[in-house]
């Protein structure tokens, strides 16, 4: 499903109260914005860019909180769990859409008990190759996977990651087998690439494209629907004849699925009006972010509701399970 950017024109709205019934206004304490993954990667760092923001326009601090394992479940299940008041957010990537898929024995349900405020921005990842590889296209290089199943290997870190997904994608698309080798992170992962050890590795988008420039890989492909400015001279899947593994990168803002529906429009329109800021849209961009959403609730809903249902038809063909 394609995310359109109009809800950004959105201005924000003046303060919301809670229904008639509540008490005290939204919001009457900091928000705690949970994040499910480790400090310091891609989506912690938009994560708290978009809480240093919403802090300067709210009457209330927002206040990022890591709490990782199991994929993303551990945070995603406390959020859940919180009293629906608008005080406890979780902020969660496309890994949200394959907890369900990955972990059937949760003890939440992602889909019911976590509501979309908003989808907040979205990314491409890169395809890479060695830099002496003798693959100089994605056609040809498909066409020796094609001929030679399971001989070429690709990187990934498992666990419903961005590198998992992505890679799954586009094996899918091409019809093509190859090996997965498991890796702590794309790091490590971006040195067996550079030493030829790896055969093939889709890294975000501006450090994939430093690889490339760096000489230490070669960029064949992007997954976003359209070429980047930073390398205009890389394809898109689509142009590269495999349209069905376009990808991009996603995060978005959740909150219990009881909360009151004027808080949570009030929230998609705070974030929208942050995702509107030139200062906060160029620092988007140096971070790889293509597209700012900041859609609307019904909107984000039917996305991930989307994402959801053809990530599970993708790890079941596949085979693939937590751990």
């Amino acid at each position: 499903m394609t995310i359109h950017r109009r809800a950004l024109l959105a201005a924000p709205a003046l303060l919301v109260g809670l229904p008639a019934h509540a008490q005290e206004p939204w919001p009457s304490r900091p928000i705690r914005m949970v994040l499910p993954y480790a400090a310091g990667g891609a989506t912690d760092v938009i994560g708290r860019l978009v809480a240093d923001r919403l802090s300067q326009r709210l009457p209330q601090r927002v206040v990022m909180e890591n709490r990782t394992g199991a994929g993303g479940a551990i945070g995603s299940s406390f959020v859940a769990k919180a009293p629906a008041d608008g005080h406890t957010l979780l902020f969660h990537n496309i890994g949200h859409a394959v907890t369900r898929a990955l972990y059937p024995q949760l003890d939440y349900d992602p889909a019911a008990d976590l509501k979309p405020v908003t989808i907040v921005a979205e990314s491409p990842m890169v395809l890479l190759v060695p830099p002496n590889s003798p693959h100089r296209t994605l056609a040809d290089f498909v066409a020796f996977a094609r001929a030679n199943p399971e001989k070429l290997s690709y990187g990934s870190t498992g666990g419903g990651g961005a590198l998992q997904l992505v890679s799954l994608l586009f094996l899918r698309a091409a019809g093509i087998r190859m090996t997965e080798v498991p890796y702590r992170g794309g790091a490590p992962a971006a040195l067996d690439l550079a030493s030829g050890t790896l055969d093939m590795l889709y890294d975000a988008g501006l450090t994939a494209f430093g690889l490339a420039q760096g000489g230490r890989a070669r960029a064949l492909a992007i997954s976003g629907p359209s070429r980047s400015p930073v390398m205009p001279e890389v394809p898109t899947m689509a142009e590269s004849g495999f349209r069905d593994a376009t990808f991009m990168v996603w995060q978005a803002v959740f909150a219990p699925a009881t909360t009151p529906a004027p808080i949570i429009d009030r929230l998609q329109q705070e974030v929208a009006a942050v995702l509107a800021e030139p200062a906060t849209r160029t620092r988007l961009s140096e971070l790889g972010a293509e597209r700012l959403v900041g859609n609307s609730p019904a909107e984000a809903q039917a996305f991930v509701t989307a994402e959801m249902a053809k990530w599970a038809v993708i790890l079941r063909e596949a085979g693939v399970r937590a751990g």
